[in-house]
């Protein structure tokens, strides 16, 4: 067994190909878990898991589409196929559209968000309580975001999912709080895939976004924000439950200005 604070543990990370769920993952490995890595795309996730086991850890991929129920929870039964447990569990899996209007976004926009954010995290908190339960000890970290804190403009659907995922956590928190479970949500404010998406399309605003942190950047998702999710991961935060960390550079107190080209009004 690996030396660390999360020796012997074992960890499923949707969207673990890239970004802040490739930053948990290298942070968790190190610490000595056991990582299954989750993601739609295959090569991004399988090239992980490489640098997982070049540091000497376990790890595995599993490629899922989060929007079906059937794969999701087959990612949870692979983790325990493969490692025989399934103990921290990280939502964080997500595929963005564009910005759009409120009035404009489609209801199969809506849907497919909702699965993405809400539907992917409750599929998976599901089939992993009976293994958590089993064992009197579990992890659930959710991903959130500011957006939906701050209701930012052109992404509703995806200020409405996330906002559902904090909402679904402290109901689960309440519920599994006697079983040794810990259910906890990061709103992150990092570089991330989906954020480097939106740099990509609208510099500017990001520019903008980053430089009104009150820490002046974005956040690295594996040496600003990893640090937390490990914490969170740990017997330490065995009395904490049912709670948002805001992990942010300070960015949620008095909000940060993101305010995307939506094109004219109708």
């Amino acid at each position: 067994m690996r030396d660390g604070t999360l020796a012997g543990r074992v960890a499923m990370i949707t969207g673990g190909g890239d970004g802040i769920g490739r930053g948990f993952a290298l942070r968790f490995a190190r610490e000595g878990a056991a990582v299954l890595i989750v993601d739609f795309d295959e090569g991004r996730g399988a090239a992980v898991v490489e640098e997982l086991r070049a540091t000497g850890a376990q790890a595995e991929f599993y490629r899922c589409d989060v929007t079906e129920r059937d794969q999701v929870t087959g990612a949870v039964d692979a983790c325990v196929a493969a490692f025989d447990s399934v103990d921290i569990l990280v939502n964080n899996a997500y595929s963005g559209l564009g910005a759009e209007r409120v009035e404009k976004q489609s209801d199969a926009r809506f849907e497919n968000t909702m699965k993405m954010c809400l539907y992917a995290t409750k599929w998976a908190m599901e089939r992993a309580l009976p293994h958590m339960k089993a064992r009197r000890w579990g992890r659930v970290i959710n991903m959130a975001s500011l957006n939906g804190v701050n209701a930012h403009m052109g992404s509703a659907d995806y200020n409405v999912g996330k906002e559902a995922v904090r909402a679904y956590s402290r109901s689960a928190a309440r519920e599994w709080a006697g079983y040794g479970i810990c259910v906890n949500v990061i709103c992150p404010a990092a570089a991330s895939a989906s954020y480097r998406r939106f740099a990509e399309m609208a510099p500017d605003v990001a520019a903008a976004t980053s430089g009104a942190n009150p820490m002046g950047r974005m956040g690295d998702p594996e040496r600003d924000i990893a640090g937390v999710a490990l914490f969170l991961a740990s017997e330490d935060a065995r009395y904490l439950t049912g709670n948002t960390l805001f992990v942010d550079g300070g960015a949620h107190i008095n909000g940060v200005p993101w305010v995307p080209d939506l094109g004219p009004e109708d």
